[in-house]
């Protein structure tokens, strides 16, 4: 798990971006994302098909 330091005199706001970040850069996020509800199987193939498509056509 991250973690940050907040030094004396820095605000909160400026550390919990700096969460914020690290968070991301690391994949949490998107993983918490996607445990939120399940997705059969079938769904989730269609929809790395689908990605997939859409990444080939850049």
């Amino acid at each position: 798990m991250p973690s940050v330091k907040v030094r004396a005199g820095e605000s909160i706001e400026k550390a919990l971006r700096i969460l914020k970040k690290k968070l991301d850069k690391e994949g949490i996020m998107k993983a918490a994302k996607a445990h939120r509800y399940y997705d059969k199987p079938s769904v989730k193939s269609r929809a790395k098909a689908k990605a997939a498509l859409k990444y080939k056509k850049k």
